[in-house]
């Protein structure tokens, strides 16, 4: 593997969990709000993330292991197929969490029933504060990944000087 495809795959992680914790950041923000322009009560969304290369670690270990070369692992302006990237990961989809909304009663509220409960979003700020903590976890590692990466071409052009 190139050092370039190793800096896309820690920038497609970067990527996708900024975006992962943008969400989480949203749910939060809306964790109280009982009525959407579509109507009702604010829904948790999720983040699917999914990786690039479907072939992933183990083809890759194999195919070095066996010293083939492969027009699909290069790098844009290297030669090959500049479309294809080797590895990484993407967000696939963001969707609604169609769980249960929480009932809370509170007669005085606008938007209650006529039996007095307001419906709450799905929303659990203790869950979404831990998905956010492994976020940023999965974060730092593709930031220290990606500084490892720059600290190898830093030191491999300087032998070639």
């Amino acid at each position: 593997m190139n050092y370039l495809n190793a800096l896309n795959i820690s920038g497609s992680g970067l990527t996708a969990q900024k975006l992962r914790m943008d969400v989480m950041a949203q749910n939060i923000a809306n964790s109280d709000v009982t009525r959407t322009q579509a109507g009702g009560p604010y829904r948790r969304r999720l983040v699917v993330l999914q990786t690039i290369n479907e072939g992933g670690f183990k083809r890759e270990l194999m195919r070095q292991a066996s010293g083939k070369t492969s027009a699909r692992y290069t790098t844009p302006g290297m030669g090959g197929d500049p479309s294809v990237n080797a590895g990484g990961v993407k967000v696939a989809q963001i969707f609604e969490d169609r769980s249960d909304l929480v009932p809370v009663y509170d007669p005085t509220h606008p938007d209650a029933d006529e039996d007095g409960y307001v419906f709450m979003p799905n929303v659990n700020r203790t869950e979404e504060l831990i998905n956010m903590l492994a976020a940023t976890r999965a974060y730092s590692a593709n930031v220290t990944m990606f500084n490892a990466t720059k600290s190898m071409i830093s030191s491999a052009l300087q032998i070639g000087r």
